[in-house]
């Protein structure tokens, strides 16, 4: 049975999604035929198609852009584009400027006003920005020199890492010395390196069980193994005796991350005992080289699939060093569509956003070079469907791939796609180093951006659409995307606690006390049941450690505001909470050392918490 029709245009970019389909027919997003105009197309809303302006344009007394179909910005075009949004933007800057010279001033009632109408010329200015990405001319490899520029990127310095928060009022009173931001890369970068021997023999008589569980539990998060073709490449690695090939490389690394999947978290395992499905990774390790000096399709996908198991060994750098590597594959590979073979295109594009994915991640969280993938996304397109291909050995093949694997799952990775490009918009909007927002530039802002996050929950399909109360999701992938919801809307209302930690006074606009609710409610409710976000270790321990670290600083913080411990559940509930999150974080400091010192930081941050808020006490029992 078919899943569900997507929305597509929630989901997906319009502009992006392809018409395909899988071997079952399965449909997925297609390309809307009416023409609407960027604001409409932006905000899910029916376009009327009136000229000059919509009628919705006309409400927001905003620009009516219409993209005729067919037609395509060039090189100079979107040049042209791009400084003028600059121009904007440094105008904007100017009159905020002007109107206060603090950060986030809290002395205008602008943001009221945005907030509750919903945007204005601003908001429709940020609509055109992020419904008119400029389509990426690729001029060559690497942003090392370049940064991308798109809003939808990561910029190239960002204040969205947990650290940062250890420079905030109120926060900075809970540690005892000052922390660098990049003392995480540093750790990891000084760390023991990775030590793997090769296998003595390999045990091959659980594989199809472990490669029934990699489809089953792991390409979920990927999608980039085709099991259409999956017996044609163990075939392949068994009559090379696993000994050479990217056939057997593909093959090991499927089996070492199908083993992992069966033993749930790798903290909760015992350290004395090597990982499981390592002797599997080893393996592959020993054919890595020479893979890595292809530069084909195939070869990029067993990089990724390494990278993936480094991540489950929370060895984030080591993985950002191979998706380096995938990443100059696929900018050659994609710098000329000629350059991969047809066949290849589908599992091209399915490693290309897997790259995207896992460096968007890691450039979250450390200050590392950007590779220069993020200049092709506008040029890929967006996955769709494995094609079956023509072979004697169909029929033999179907049932295999039934009785082994199953069928392809694309949901999760769509809607992570989406959600993930949402993020850097929210880091590139709200988190640029150096940027000067107030209160009544944020408002619109963030206003749009939470409206975007609105949409792309409202369109996720059944098959991934999670609860937003506190009910457990029903599904591992559920769970992860909706821990990932909270964790967005989190960081779009964030800059409103700084202004109340910066100014207490602030708290008195109805506008920003609302949007401090709703930053703390998406917190409690990411760290609230810490032990479901087990269920999404595999892909996401490491950054998911680190995101409980900063909700965790913040609401600390945020109970020694006057203003916001107004806002929070009662002390009790929040004790348990915050210990509970300590206690987990405590579970991985093995694992990593960028780990060990996030895990020490919010332990002793509670201690200096607890004892300002008895001394706070005392005081006002002396006052009294």
């Amino acid at each position: 049975m078919p899943p569900p029709e997507m929305n597509s245009d929630v989901i997906l970019d319009a502009n992006l999604a392809k018409k395909r389909t899988n071997s079952e027919g399965t449909e997925y997003p297609r390309r809307r035929a009416t023409i609407a105009c960027q604001i409409c197309r932006l905000r899910k809303t029916r376009c009327n198609g009136a000229r000059p302006r919509c009628q919705l344009c006309v409400d927001l007394d905003a620009g009516c852009v219409y993209r005729e179909p067919g037609i395509k910005l060039d090189a100079g075009d979107k040049l042209i584009i791009e400084k003028l949004d600059r121009i904007e933007g440094l105008l904007q800057s100017k009159v905020s400027d002007h109107t206060s010279h603090s950060p986030l001033s809290s002395d205008s009632s602008t943001a009221a006003t945005h907030a509750r109408l919903g945007g204005d010329d601003t908001v429709a200015n940020l609509s055109n920005l992020a419904a008119m990405p400029a389509r990426a001319t690729a001029v060559g490899l690497g942003s090392w020199a370049n940064p991308p520029t798109s809003i939808s990127t990561m910029p190239r310095v960002h204040t969205t890492p947990a650290l940062h928060l250890l420079q905030w009022p109120l926060i900075r009173e809970l540690v005892a010395v000052p922390y660098d931001p990049h003392t995480l890369l540093q750790l990891e970068m000084a760390r023991e390196p990775l030590r793997i021997e090769p296998p003595v023999g390999l045990d091959l008589s659980n594989a199809f069980t472990h490669a029934r569980f990699f489809f089953e539990r792991v390409n979920v998060w990927y999608a980039c193994v085709n099991p259409l073709t999956w017996s044609g490449y163990y075939k392949t690695a068994l009559s090379l005796d696993f000994q050479k090939g990217p056939e057997s490389c593909v093959v090991l690394l499927v089996l070492a991350l199908g083993c992992a999947s069966q033993y749930g978290s790798i903290s909760c395992l015992s350290p004395d005992k090597e990982p499981p499905g390592l002797p599997y990774f080893a393996a592959a390790w020993c054919l890595l080289p020479g893979i890595m000096t292809r530069n084909s399709v195939l070869a990029a996908q067993c990089v990724i699939l390494a990278s993936a198991y480094l991540f489950y060994m929370v060895r984030p750098l080591e993985a950002w060093t191979l998706l380096s590597n995938a990443s100059m594959k696929l900018q050659l590979l994609f710098g000329n569509p000629s350059r991969v073979p047809a066949q290849w295109k589908e599992l091209g594009t399915r490693v290309y956003w897997n790259t995207l994915l896992f460096e968007s991640d890691l450039l979250a969280e450390l200050d590392l070079p950007h590779s220069g993938i993020v200049h092709f996304e506008e040029l890929v397109d967006l996955p769709g469907g494995f094609e079956q291909e023509d072979d004697e050995e169909d029929e033999e093949r179907d049932k295999v791939v039934d009785m082994m694997i199953g069928h392809d799952e694309l949901w999760y990775f769509l809607a992570e796609i989406a959600l993930r490009r949402l993020l850097n918009r929210v880091s590139h909007m709200l988190y640029q180093k150096d940027s000067i927002l107030t209160l009544a530039s944020l408002g619109p802002i963030a206003s749009e951006l939470d409206f975007q996050l609105s949409q792309w929950y409202e369109g996720l399909p059944q098959p991934v659409r999670f609860p937003l109360s506190g009910a457990p999701a029903p599904s591992p992938v559920q769970t992860v995307l909706r821990l990932r919801y909270f964790a967005c809307r989190t960081i779009i209302y964030r800059p409103y606690i700084l202004a109340v930690f910066q100014n207490e006074h602030a708290c008195a606009d109805p506008t920003v006390k609302d949007c401090c609710l709703r930053c703390l409610e998406a917190t409690l409710n990411q760290l609230e049941h810490i032990g479901r976000h087990r269920e999404g270790h595999l892909p996401y321990l490491w950054q998911g450690a680190l995101s409980m670290v900063s909700q965790t600083l913040l609401i600390m913080g945020a109970t020694m505001s006057p203003a916001l411990s107004l806002l929070l559940p009662p002390t009790i509930r929040l004790d348990r909470i915050i210990s509970s999150v300590i206690a987990e974080v405590g579970r991985y400091a093995r694992l990593a050392p960028s780990l060990k010192l996030s895990a020490e930081i919010i332990r002793d941050a509670e201690k200096r918490r607890q004892i300002c808020l008895a001394s706070a006490g005392r005081a006002n029992l002396k006052g009294n």
